[in-house]
Order: structure tokens, then sequence, then C-alpha cells
């Protein structure tokens, strides 16, 4: 029954992502996340339900949420304050990280020697999955292959930030490297961090991810 299987699906995500929160309160320095993929893959792997059968069965919902919710991320970007924002050194660091997020991974998988269209599967990197996806369709690389590559890229720099970033005592440095680096899943991460970190990390996934898709489909 495609409904009941839809049914268990979603109400299994929903009960990993409470307990993923819960957990945080005593754990806050483990991305959300990351513990609700942990705590999904036991219930799948203690009901024997493979994960192939699991996906299909909330990809449609899912996928459709995931545009509103990326968008939904602009609005905190409504209260920001830009007035004492170094907007040169911004606008580098902007442009440093567009170019590095696309060119730095594509080199690694070159050197790997990785096939021509694997290679521009990682063009896309740094932004988060909706653009991602789009920005893989344009340039005619593996849109699965995209997807992963910028959710495990997500999580790992989610993970790790917190012991990069424990010496940072700049809300927005630390907000605007978790938007930069990790997309979405390090927004939600700097979310977690603060408000501040919050809404500059909104800032620099969303800058990031237009100026991505307005370079990589023109050079590749």
């Amino acid at each position: 029954m495609p409904d009941a299987t839809f049914a268990i699906a979603l109400l299994l995500t929903l009960t990993a992502h409470t307990l993923a929160r819960l957990a945080c309160l005593r754990f806050p320095a483990i991305p959300v996340v990351l513990l609700s993929v942990i705590v999904l893959s036991a219930f799948l792997w203690l009901l024997h339900w493979p994960y192939d059968q699991y996906y299909p069965s909330v990809q449609g919902v899912f996928s459709h949420l995931l545009g509103y919710v990326t968008v939904a991320l602009a609005i905190p970007l409504a209260s920001m304050k830009f007035d004492d924002l170094p907007l040169k050194n911004v606008s580098l660091i902007l442009l440093f990280s567009t170019l590095s997020g696309a060119l730095f991974p594509m080199g690694l998988a070159w050197l790997l020697h990785l096939s021509h269209p694997m290679i521009l599967a990682f063009a896309s990197r740094a932004v988060t999955t909706p653009i991602a996806l789009n920005i893989a369709t344009l340039i005619h690389a593996p849109l699965t292959l995209a997807s992963i590559i910028v959710i495990v890229s997500g999580l790992v720099g989610a993970a790790i930030s917190p012991l990069i970033l424990k010496n940072c005592d700049d809300e927005r440095a630390a907000g605007l490297a978790l938007g930069l680096a990790a997309h979405a899943i390090g927004t939600v991460q700097a979310w977690q961090r603060s408000v501040v970190a919050g809404r500059y990390a909104a800032f620099g996934m969303a800058v990031n991810g237009i100026l991505t898709a307005l370079w990589v489909p023109m050079v590749f």
C-alpha cells in the first residue's frame, strides 16, 4: 500500500528529527542533521527496510518542501544590518568562495582521474541541493552524484565546524563561513550557534548560490 508506506516513512523521518533535536539539547556541538541521519539509519536497520525502498516513498514530498525551505532561509536577511559590514572584504571572500568551491573539488576529481561527467558533478559542491541540481542539469552532470556530493560535504562541514570555529568570537564570520562552506546544512548549524551566525550563514549561502549558478553553466 503506497499510502501506508508513505505514512510510515514520514513518521520515521519526523521521529528521527525530533529525537535528534532533543539530543542536541545535551550535545549542541553535533549538527541536528547529522544526528537525524544516524537515528533514521538506525530505524531503517532495525526494521530491515532498505534505503532504496524508503527514499522513493518520501522523495517527492521532501524534494518539494526543500525548495520552500531554501527560499524561506532568505527571510532572516530582511533583518540584517549591513552598515558596519566591510563590503570590500566580504566581496572578496564571496568571490574566492564561489571560485574555490567549484574549482578546487573539480581539481581533486581530475587528479583522481575521474570521468568528465563525474568531475562536472563536483562543480556544484558548495551550493545547496536545489541550486546544485539545476546547475548539474545545465552542465549535464549526474544528478544523483551531484546531490550526494552536496549532502556529504554539508554534513562533513557542519560536523567539523565546532572544532574549526571554536576560537572564533565574531558570529558574523562564523556564520558566513558555515553558509559558504556547508550551505544549507551549515546554515542549520549556524542557527544552533546564534541568531547572528544564522543570518550571516543564510546570506553567504544565498549569495554564493547565485554567483555559482551564474558562472559555472557559462564556463562548463
